[in-house]
């Protein structure tokens, strides 16, 4: 049997860069609750599509924003 070939897979665009956005603030609950499931638990990095500094930056920024109760530890 012949194999189809396996096309490699493509980069997940990173919404950050999409969205022009230089710092991740914890105030923009709107930006942060895309990188949160909706289990509540923050996305991986391989799932958002974006670099480590960002997804660091991101989940301080969560973590944050759960501690100034903007956003809910589950939901």
């Amino acid at each position: 049997m012949a194999r189809k070939p396996v096309r490699p897979a493509r980069r997940k665009r990173n919404p950050l860069l999409a969205r022009e956005i230089e710092a991740v603030d914890w105030k923009d609950v709107a930006l942060l609750r895309t990188f949160i499931s909706d289990r509540g638990k923050i996305r991986a990095r391989r799932v958002t599509g974006l670099t480590p500094r960002q997804q660091r930056q991101v989940a301080v920024a969560i973590r944050n924003a759960r501690e100034m109760a903007l956003l809910p530890y589950s939901s």
